[in-house]
């Protein structure tokens, strides 16, 4: 593994999962989905881990996002896979999980990062994490099942407000909204999830499951929300918008829309 980092013998029946690329603030490219999926994996086929943490290396990014360059050139099928790609290899997968997988947020959580914590089941920030969904601002809506999960934490005029506005929200914010279950300060941060995970370590496995599996039945129908997601990911990248926006991005400069 050259972009994660797992930990599974520093507590009981724990894993921890660090995403590795402080240089990169962490950014979702490609090779790092591929060895999370793996790595989830094996951690639900194995029966002597009963709780995930999801964190990101350095002080300052859980997953600032994905990797811009990777995709700034697709075309609108090459879009669309990447969507249906990511949902089936790692958000999908971590919502799926047969034990609760607990996001630990450490500083920026946008784009990809904010709908991998969404993923999670239960969700901690430090008390400098900073959340949002910008993707509109590079032409292109969120991909990763952040049109589907962030109105179900919070409702579909805020969801709407933040993906429309690609605003940003504050860790105290975010608590407010149910965004995240709890903010502590940095330091305390891994501390509360393991904690967290250890409660839950002490209860029945098969009945934790269970209790995925309930939560998540009451929300089957979204299966039909995060195609049709994937369908508008995909048609954003024929747009002169999203090439703009992205060129924009690349080239550290404000975008100029003009619809189209």
């Amino acid at each position: 593994m050259e972009n994660i980092l797992l930990d599974t013998s520093s507590h009981p029946h724990i894993a921890i999962i660090t995403i590795n690329r402080p240089k990169q603030l962490n950014a979702l490219n490609r090779a790092t989905i591929e060895e999370l999926s793996s790595a989830l994996d094996d951690l639900n086929g194995n029966q002597d881990i009963r709780c995930v943490i999801l964190t990101g290396s350095g002080e300052k990014a859980f997953v600032a996002g994905a990797d811009i360059k990777e995709f700034a050139a697709f075309t609108v099928e090459e879009g669309r896979m990447l969507s249906a790609e990511g949902h089936q290899k790692l958000f999908n997968k971590v919502e799926l999980m047969r034990k609760p997988v607990i996001a630990a947020v450490n500083g920026f959580a946008l784009g990809g990062g904010l709908e991998l914590a969404m993923s999670a089941h239960i969700r901690v920030a430090s008390d400098n994490a900073v959340l949002g969904l910008p993707e509109v601002s590079l032409g292109v809506i969120p991909g990763y099942g952040g049109t589907q999960r962030l109105p179900r934490l919070v409702g579909s005029g805020k969801a709407l407000e933040l993906i429309c506005t690609a605003g940003k929200m504050s860790a105290e914010d975010a608590k407010q909204w149910g965004l995240v279950n709890d903010v502590v300060s940095q330091e305390e941060l891994l501390n509360t999830a393991i904690g967290m995970a250890q409660k839950i370590a002490r209860q029945s496995p098969t009945a934790v499951a269970f209790a995925l599996q309930a939560v998540r039945a009451g929300y089957a129908h979204e299966a039909s929300g995060r195609q049709a997601e994937i369908e508008a990911f995909g048609k954003c990248f024929g747009t002169a918008d999203f090439k703009e926006g992205t060129e924009a991005f690349l080239e550290k400069r404000k975008p100029s829309f003009e619809g189209k």
